[in-house]
């Protein structure tokens, strides 16, 4: 699809289900401090693992044609349901470059010590053909153990990290994994990491937990500078929000992860249904 000429002091775009995909914004920020981002929080229809393939492609190529026209010059999907359905349509429909996140299968293989993995996951994203060529590609000498974990994202969506409702479902879907030998679990959904706290206290410092949030916020450095397209500013970046649901909403609880105050627009209505 043609797309407008891009510019190294153009924005970067960034979609997620929801807020879950602040964890790799945060990342992205911290990897490239003077580049303008963009966010949007498809809020509406989350979580995309109660989606079919259909609905989940739909809404990624609008979000991606909607941050196009706001001059983004490289989308990035952060979040594993949409990475595993549609990233590569939205690769053959975009001409900027799409970086997109997966479960850190490969890393949690090379590194674990027990040779056992736990990977928390959507269903979705544990069903999907993307992750199974993963799965096929990096654990063949490991134990991989898929825990489905429905229910966590909702918790993140409503900003509610440490109560003993949040709690009691980490406790359901990490301690299986522990008691089978895992050393190493995966967080293979963009919002597992903000329960990162809760996950420690419960796995204990002996485990591993893997976030590719910061691979991918590398990864999108190294893309926008073979493209010629890293941003060349010396003021810090900004970054706008944007979503599909209630503004007022996914406002309180945006500034809550982000620890900053945000002003969360609501995406044209021709896009958001």
């Amino acid at each position: 699809m043609p797309t407008p000429l891009m510019t190294a002091e153009n924005p970067v775009g960034i979609f997620d289900s929801g807020v879950g995909g602040l964890s790799v914004l945060r990342e992205i920020r911290r990897e490239l401090p003077v580049e303008d981002l963009l966010y949007v929080a498809d809020s509406a229809f989350a979580p995309y693992g109660d989606q079919s393939d259909e609905v989940i492609e739909k809404r990624a190529i609008a979000i991606a044609q909607f941050l196009v026209g706001q001059s983004a010059k490289a989308i990035v999907v952060a979040c594993n349901t949409a990475t595993g359905i549609a990233v590569e349509t939205l690769r053959s429909r975009f001409s900027v470059p799409v970086i997109a996140i997966e479960p850190a299968v490969k890393p949690a293989a090379l590194n674990t010590r027990s040779a056992v993995v736990g990977v928390l996951a959507t269903r979705q994203t544990l069903s999907g053909s993307k992750f199974s060529r993963l799965l096929a590609a990096h654990g063949a000498d490991v134990q991989i153990l898929l825990q489905p974990c429905p229910g966590l994202v909702e918790q993140v969506e409503k900003g509610d990290l440490s109560s003993q409702a949040t709690r009691s479902l980490v406790e359901q879907y990490v301690v299986p994994l522990l008691t089978k030998g895992a050393d190493t679990l995966v967080l293979g959904c963009t919002h597992y990491p903000f329960l990162i706290p809760v996950i420690r206290a419960i796995a204990g410092p002996s485990v591993t937990i893997i976030d590719p949030s910061a691979a991918v916020a590398r990864e999108l450095r190294r893309r926008l500078q073979m493209s010629e397209l890293l941003s060349r500013g010396v003021q810090p970046g900004t970054e706008r929000f944007w979503t599909s649901g209630s503004p007022e909403t996914v406002q309180s609880v945006v500034t809550r992860l982000w620890t900053n105050d945000v002003d969360v627009q609501r995406v044209p209505s021709a896009f958001s249904s």
